[in-house]
């Protein structure tokens, strides 16, 4: 894979440490966190439709909040794919934790798989912009999406969700920048 001829990075569970031990090398305040909470998880998800799912339903609530809604949809449909999603209801999702916008986007979404203007599997032989460009195109997909989906799902490195509250606030903290 090529980004504007250049390889596209992407890493593994196994690379993680290595690439931890290569930042904190240029930055003596992430070696203090790693040497006081070890080496972060390796968060990974499958290049599915629930996982796209989930994605739209972190957006601006806590992980919790999310997993519980993805959960009650699991419920309610065994298997989280575009068709078992379209057979549901306004009032079947609202009673799985769905807001009316996040029904409006997760439809949406599966509506474009099933009619294969969306196949999630092309997306990992894109390079990132390209990604952005497909995903941001998506009714309620903007840019902290498709970098949670770059990071998460496709391993993609060079990557910072500037969208991403906790994120940007760690960083802050970590940086001696007072904020509020």
């Amino acid at each position: 894979m090529t980004e504007g001829g250049s390889a596209v990075r992407v890493f593994s569970e196994a690379e993680l440490p290595e690439l931890c031990d290569e930042l904190a090398s240029r930055d003596p305040r992430l070696q203090r966190v790693i040497d006081e909470f070890g080496y972060p998880p390796f968060w990974s998800r499958p290049n599915t439709f629930e996982s796209f799912v989930w994605f739209i339903l972190e957006q601006q609530v806590s992980l919790a909040s999310a997993r519980a809604a993805l959960d009650k949809l699991r419920q309610r449909v065994g298997v989280v794919t575009p068709e078992n999603v379209l057979t549901l209801s306004d009032d079947e999702l609202r009673t799985a934790s769905f807001s009316r916008q996040k029904t409006i986007y997760v439809r949406g979404i599966a509506r474009q798989i099933v009619d294969g203007d969306l196949v999630l599997a092309e997306l990992g032989h894109l390079p990132d912009h390209e990604v952005r460009e497909r995903l941001v195109r998506l009714k309620g997909v903007g840019n902290w999406t498709v970098d949670v989906y770059l990071i998460l799902v496709l391993h993609r490195m060079d990557l910072f969700p500037a969208g991403d509250l906790a994120a940007v606030n760690g960083i802050k903290e970590l940086s001696g920048v007072r904020t509020g």
